[in-house]
């Protein structure tokens, strides 16, 4: 008699098998979404508040791939390779994947979810009006807003270890990935958080 695999556990793409990975940040645990699904497309379903914890993360990650060279009000399209095609933005994702696996040889996605919790700032600062003047406050970082920061520069890293270089896309990605996964100084976003908690700090 044939035993029926569970039908909740599949791998992402028939690749990866996500039903294990871990979340050791307690504080992103309820917004890093490692739900399994064959296809991640969500279509944008969960376009509502708080919609994006219901998106799987390696999703997220594509979605801000097609926006890498979004810096404040500057819009620009940075790579000819990441444009708004689902398939092609997906496929930089994958084969950066592939590479972090064959240099890790371990499970890419949760090297890139470490990646992740490492790159994912506590403290950050807004500035408050007080009597006419204006001053640094140090804030704490919501949870959702902490993973969206660390996809955002994440992707803005690969976006600036591949223009005008002879790294492609998908190689920066998968440096981006490795580098801020070890919390390595030479990560885009590893120092942005660094920078971020040190600006918080310094307004205590």
């Amino acid at each position: 008699m044939i035993e029926k695999e569970n039908p909740i556990n599949f791998k992402v793409f028939d690749l990866y098998d996500i039903s294990e990975i871990q979340v050791e940040d307690p504080g992103l645990k309820a917004v890093i979404n490692l739900q399994p699904k064959l296809i991640l497309k969500s279509h944008g379903r969960y376009a509502q508040k708080f919609g994006q914890a219901k998106v799987n993360i390696i999703e997220r990650l594509m979605n801000r791939i097609a926006v890498s060279g979004h810096r404040g009000k500057k819009h620009r399209v940075e790579k000819g390779l990441a444009t708004g095609k689902y398939s092609k933005n997906m496929k930089i994702v994958l084969d950066a994947l592939k590479i972090v696996e064959h240099r890790t040889q371990k499970n890419p996605v949760a090297v890139f979810v470490k990646a992740v919790e490492n790159s994912a700032p506590r403290d950050e600062i807004t500035v408050i009006e007080y009597g006419g003047a204006r001053y640094p406050q140090a804030v704490d970082v919501s949870p959702l807003r902490r993973v969206n920061l660390a996809l955002r520069w994440i992707t803005q890293g690969a976006s600036d270890k591949a223009f005008n270089k002879k790294k492609t896309i998908v190689q920066g990605l998968a440096e981006e990935i490795l580098l801020a996964s070890e919390s390595n100084g030479e990560s885009f976003a590893y120092r942005k958080k660094n920078e971020s908690e040190k600006q918080a700090d310094s307004a205590r």
